[in-house]
């Protein structure tokens, strides 16, 4: 009877830290989105900044300052809710945009040497280093997260207490390939 009971605490206690270890790398992954949403806020703040300094020179690219706006609305109404994988599919787009808008200022002389402009610029890339570290963090902490819930038998934990593989940060396909600027003004 001992040995019985003797089982039936150790397998509770095995269960017991299973669970906890789960729900803590959940916690780590939900912090380290965390991070990314605080840097992904800023850059969000300056966005406005960016494109009302270069709208003033810039005429021929209102379709990509307007794909902006739009991605900067709908980034904002995702990256403070729960939808991870919604807000890095938008945000990967977002960063897209805004990199193709980088490309374009340096077609105008005017604009990029205009002194507000270069202030947002550093600004905006100082951010986006930011964004870039958040993001590797948040990439550690769900690899850690996904190894533990695809591995049996904590995977038969975490399918039990609902928890699930978080999607990575990555590069967007465009973002992989080298820009033709030739392309981007024709």
């Amino acid at each position: 009877m001992y040995v019985a009971i003797g089982i039936l605490v150790a397998l509770l206690l095995i269960g017991y830290f299973m669970y906890a270890g789960i729900i803590r790398k959940r916690n780590g992954v939900q912090e380290a989105y965390s991070g990314i949403d605080v840097q992904l806020t800023k850059r969000h703040d300056l966005i406005p900044n960016v494109l009302a300094t270069a709208q003033k020179f810039m005429t021929h690219e209102k379709g990509l300052m307007e794909d902006i706006t739009k991605l900067r609305t709908a980034a904002m109404q995702v990256a403070h809710g729960k939808d991870i994988p919604a807000a890095v599919k938008t945000e990967n787009e977002l960063s897209n945009k805004l990199g193709q808008l980088m490309i374009a200022v340096e077609n105008y002389p005017t604009l990029k040497s205009d002194t507000t402009m270069l202030n947002v610029q550093e600004a905006l890339e100082d951010v986006e280093e930011h964004i870039a570290a958040s993001r590797r963090f948040y990439n550690s902490a769900t690899r850690v997260l996904n190894d533990t819930v695809q591995v049996w038998p904590m995977s038969m934990v975490a399918g039990w207490i609902g928890v699930k593989a978080y999607p990575y940060f990555e590069a967007d396909k465009d973002a992989k390939e080298v820009p033709n600027v030739a392309k981007m003004f024709a």
